[in-house]
């Protein structure tokens, strides 16, 4: 059994949360009792998702200042403005097009981008691909709220469209919150980290890798130049082929847009992230324990990028460009937004320009988020100068 890991202090729960979050654990628990220890993507896929009870299930406020984190379109519109242009270009080689965003959150990016593209090269329909019944009623309201002018034109999917459709698929933050399997190296041996009963809680403990699993590391970490100490711990996310199949498949003529937190392979399996990814995030406090208030806490991993590439070409799909968020919003107009300011009062141009900064320092989330275009039926012309990737196409990073 390997120790859990080292408790954090966090604000306690009011008690109604509390109990929630008890009630999951004990069916977590339940289950490890009578199945053994279960793999990490197993207690991530509950604690996020389980119907009722998980954390993108149970009715909390996730999103904002109220909530335990913020994305970049709750910061202002900016993002959005920018991401439309990109939208745009794309949208203008098809005779008509769709978006479909997968993961939507509280709608806010749905309904910024349906402001900034109304007025011209408007899509079709705006589909949003959501698994949480909660979220969709979050995301109803944030529209009818703000763009009841399109609610005619909306629409909410639990799986993805089996007719093809051709146009826009945006993914922010969506691939971190799938569920990863954790592994450990113990010499030249790869171990899978699964979740056990604990005395306190839940526990890491160590058992052989299944071979599929197995398989993927290894090929991932022989492809890096420095090979892996004994006692190194990481995340792999063996469901990323089969979900990105599964949501794009689909797709007869557009792009898929990802943006989220993450590397390239060789970056993101450096000797120096010892312990992985893993991060969690609870009242805007970020911490290492995933198993810490499971159904209140946000459990997420960085993406590996480079895995999404090559997950791309056995779907089909041509990666069109790969760059920093910084970058990508420079490429998609962002000095002709940040010149709109001039029109706004004096305290209303600092607010957007802090955001503008939050959005593009390095050190906030301009070089920690990156930005990949997946791309099908596309000209050639095109699929290889999409706006967004233009001042700076990081392909060979990869």
């Amino acid at each position: 059994m390997c120790s859990a890991t080292s408790r954090v202090i966090l604000p306690e729960p009011p008690q109604e949360l509390k109990s929630l979050s008890e009630e999951l654990t004990d069916l977590i628990r339940k289950k490890i009792h009578q199945c053994g220890p279960i793999s990490f993507s197993d207690y991530m896929e509950m604690a996020l998702y389980e119907p009722g009870m998980g954390y993108y299930s149970a009715g909390l406020q996730k999103f904002g200042e109220g909530g335990d984190f913020v994305t970049a379109p709750q910061l202002g519109d900016v993002f959005a403005r920018c991401l439309a242009k990109q939208i745009e270009q794309i949208g203008d080689e098809l005779d008509h097009y769709e978006i479909i965003e997968a993961g939507a959150g509280s709608g806010v990016l749905a309904a910024d981008l349906l402001k900034a593209l109304q007025d011209s090269h408007a899509p079709t329909h705006y589909r949003i691909l959501e698994r949480s019944a909660h979220l969709r009623q979050v995301q109803r309201e944030t529209l009818a709220r703000n763009v009841p002018q399109w609610m005619d034109r909306i629409s909410w999917l639990e799986q993805p469209p089996e007719a093809g459709w051709q146009g826009v698929l945006v993914a922010n933050e969506v691939l971190d919150a799938l569920a990863v399997e954790r592994f450990h190296c113990a010499g030249k041996d790869i171990k899978q980290l699964r979740v056990a009963n604990g005395r306190d809680g839940f526990a890491w403990q160590q058992a052989d890798c299944p071979e599929a699993m197995r398989d993927r590391v290894e090929i991932v970490l022989a492809g890096l130049q420095d090979p892996p100490a004994d006692g190194y711990q990481s995340e792999i996310n063996t469901l990323l082929p089969a979900w990105l199949q599964t949501v794009t498949a689909s797709l007869e003529k557009g792009t898929a847009l990802f943006l989220d937190y993450g590397y390239p392979r060789h970056e993101y399996y450096l000797p120096q992230r010892f312990n992985g990814t893993l991060i969690c995030h609870y009242r805007h406090r970020a911490h290492d324990d995933p198993f810490v208030w499971p159904g209140l806490t946000d459990i997420s991993a960085s993406v590996d990028f480079t895995a999404l590439a090559e997950a791309a070409h056995g779907c089909g799909l041509e990666v069109s460009g790969y760059t920093s968020q910084m970058m990508f919003l420079l490429g998609c107009g962002l000095e002709g937004v940040i010149s709109s300011f001039q029109s706004l009062p004096e305290r209303d141009r600092v607010v957007k320009n802090i955001e503008v900064r939050k959005l593009t320092l390095p050190g906030e989330m301009g070089e920690r988020f990156q930005v990949m275009a997946l791309s099908r039926g596309l000209s050639e012309n095109l699929g290889e100068n999409l706006c967004g990737f233009a001042p700076s196409d990081l392909r060979h990073r990869l």
